[in-house]
C-alpha cells in the first residue's frame, strides 16, 4: 500500500480585490470524499501545509446543502493527519506514492504563488506519480514555475473550478483572478463542463476534477492509479 501526500492550504482568508477578507479554508468534501476511498483501498495519508500550520475547514463546507444533512466535523477531527501537517517546503515528493490537492478558496491565497508547492508539483508530474487536484486546488498549477522559466503545465490537460461557477457563486467579481481564465492564460487546456456536474480529466499522471462535486470521482481515480 502507498501514502499519499495530502497538500492543503493554510490559509484561513482570501484577500479579495476590494481589500477585504473573505473567510475561507479547505472545502470538506474535497478532503473527505478522496481520503475516504483511499483510506478504505488500505492507503495512509499525509497532510502537508505551507508552514505546518494547521489547515482549517471552510465553514461555508459544513452546510447542510453540501453534506448531505450530515455533521462532518467529527469525521474531519478523527483525521489526525489534518492536525499534525508536515511542512510542504520539506516534502519530497517522490517519498510518496501519490500527490493530491484540494480545494476552498484558501489556494488562490497561497498555493498558488507558493514556490514550494510548485517544486512538489514538478517534482511529483516529473516522476510520473499520480498526481490529482480538485476545484480551486487547481490553483497551485500556477506555481509551478520550472527553473528556465518554463510553466510546467504548459500544454497538459486538466479542468478546474470554471469561471462560470465562481460567477455563481457571488465572488467573480471581487475575485482578484479567475481561475479557469488564468491557467488559459499560461497556455493550460482547460476543460470545464457543466456547472457543478461532476466533470473530470485525465492526462497521464494528471487527474483533476472540476469542483467539489466531482470530488469523489478524483478519489475513484486516484485509487485506480494507485492499484
Amino acid at each position: 500500500m502507498s501514502t499519499v501526500l495530502f497538500a492543503i492550504t493554510g490559509a484561513r482568508t482570501w484577500t479579495l480585490n476590494d481589500g477585504t477578507e473573505h473567510a475561507t479554508g479547505y472545502w470538506a468534501e474535497e478532503v473527505l470524499a478522496p481520503y475516504r476511498a483511499l483510506v478504505a483501498a488500505g492507503h495512509d495519508v499525509v497532510v502537508a501545509t505551507p508552514g505546518a500550520v494547521v489547515p482549517v475547514v471552510d465553514e461555508a463546507s459544513l452546510a447542510p446543502d453540501y453534506t448531505g444533512g450530515v455533521d462532518v466535523r467529527p469525521e474531519l477531527a478523527a483525521i489526525d493527519a489534518l492536525t499534525h501537517p508536515i511542512d510542504l517546503a520539506g516534502v519530497d515528493a517522490t517519498a510518496f506514492g501519490a500527490v493530491y490537492y484540494p480545494g476552498g478558496h484558501g489556494p488562490m491565497q497561497d498555493l498558488a504563488t507558493d514556490p514550494a508547492s510548485g517544486k512538489v508539483l514538478i517534482s511529483a508530474l516529473d516522476a510520473g506519480l499520480p498526481l490529482a487536484v480538485v476545484c480551486h486546488g487547481a490553483a497551485a498549477l500556477l506555481s509551478a514555475d520550472r527553473a528556465d522559466g518554463t510553466w510546467a503545465f504548459a500544454g497538459r490537460r486538466f479542468t478546474a473550478f470554471s469561471d462560470e461557477e465562481e460567477r455563481q457563486g457571488g465572488l467573480a467579481d471581487k475575485a482578484p483572478f479567475l481561475l479557469e481564465s488564468s491557467l488559459r492564460e499560461r497556455g493550460g487546456d482547460v476543460e470545464v463542463g457543466d456547472a457543478w456536474g461532476d466533470h473530470v480529466v485525465v492526462d497521464g499522471n494528471l487527474i483533476s476534477g472540476q469542483n467539489p462535486q466531482s470530488s469523489e470521482s478524483v478519489g475513484k481515480l486516484l485509487v485506480d492509479a494507485l492499484a
